[in-house]
């Protein structure tokens, strides 16, 4: 079976740093890394009475790990915005129970910049959120913001198919 059902001329892969994510309609601005979109399902293990000789396993619990964004350090403030809807500094009160949760769509491009795949996150929300990295006179860095969302599954939207290439 070819790797590409619409390009079976194709032989390599999709790149990884060609993504975009958005939640909320919105393109998330400057983005320079997104981690490793992750499930693992625990192995139950267990031994039948006589049978002592053979472990059996069987499917537990699934986890699905946080995802981390990092983007460069702008003006927009996606970040922070969705960060302060999760308790908030400003106390109880101030949280968003019907906007912390969001659906967050990264998806792929192929090099032409057209998206050839599309994964949504589920009920998505920040755990971790970096306003700021290490400040330092002496380096030649970029300023990195970075925003750890956990979720509760993710799919691939079957809506978006592998685009004809030229």
């Amino acid at each position: 079976m070819p790797q590409f059902s619409t390009n079976s001329h194709r032989l390599d892969p999709y790149k990884n740093f060609k993504f975009r994510v958005k939640w909320d309609n919105r393109l998330v601005a400057g983005l320079t890394k997104a981690s490793a979109l992750k499930r693992t399902t625990e192995a139950i293990e267990y031994r039948q009475a006589g049978d002592s000789s053979v472990v059996r396993k069987l499917p537990g619990r699934t986890k699905f790990e946080p995802i981390t964004l990092e983007g460069g350090l702008s003006h927009d403030t996606q970040f922070i915005e969705w960060a302060q809807q999760v308790n908030n500094p400003d106390g109880d009160g101030a949280m968003s129970l019907k906007n912390y949760r969001k659906e967050v769509i990264i998806e792929v491009l192929n090099l032409q910049g057209v998206t050839a795949m599309a994964f949504k996150l589920k009920r998505a929300w920040p755990s971790e959120f970096q306003a700021l990295p290490e400040l330092d006179a002496n380096a030649n860095a970029v300023a990195i913001q970075m925003l750890k969302l956990e979720f509760e599954g993710f799919e691939q939207d079957e809506a978006v198919t592998e685009p004809a290439e030229s």
